[in-house]
């Protein structure tokens, strides 16, 4: 896969990769985006989170973690930190955890994906993870809306300057 490439940061406060996710125009609700700061002020990761109920909660979390960073490295059963966030953005408490992954073979524009399907406890939740040619790891995670094949056609990357203060 060679779709994309890491970028040289010219301002610290955006990441230093490109980030694969939906554009904000093709969502028809809310968007946010959080940055994961290293103490060097390099980025350890991109997360946005798409809200399509109107302020009662995300519908999905598009995460992008590049190789090294912390949030990547979870114990075994562990959710991924993508559906943590999305949990947390529910305020759901209730314990989580990853009961199987099955691997599924998708298309991304002319590209094979080999994607993981992560299957936790609460079955209201859908993740999905896959490895880009970056080393960048991109998650998705969505609730009580499963993750059809159509969904990667939207993935794109996103402008840096959508990151940058």
């Amino acid at each position: 896969m060679s779709f994309l490439r890491r970028r040289s940061a010219a301002v610290p406060a955006g990441p230093d990769f490109d980030v694969l996710a939906m554009d904000p125009t093709d969502w028809p609700g809310n968007l946010g985006a959080g940055l994961l700061p290293a103490p060097d002020g390099t980025c350890q990761g991109v997360f946005l989170r798409y809200d399509l109920f109107g302020g009662r909660g995300p519908a999905m979390i598009i995460g992008n973690l590049p190789e090294g960073s912390p949030a990547r490295e979870v114990a075994d059963k562990q959710v991924p930190f993508e559906v943590a966030q999305l949990l947390a953005a529910l305020e759901n408490d209730e314990p989580v955890e990853v009961v199987g992954i099955e691997d599924d073979p998708v298309m991304h524009e002319e590209n094979l994906l080999i994607v993981r399907r992560v299957k936790c406890s609460e079955e209201r939740i859908s993740c999905v993870q896959f490895d880009r040619s970056d080393g960048v790891l991109v998650t998705i995670a969505s609730w009580d809306r499963p993750i059809t094949s159509d969904l990667y056609a939207l993935l794109k990357p996103l402008p840096p300057e959508l990151f940058r203060q």
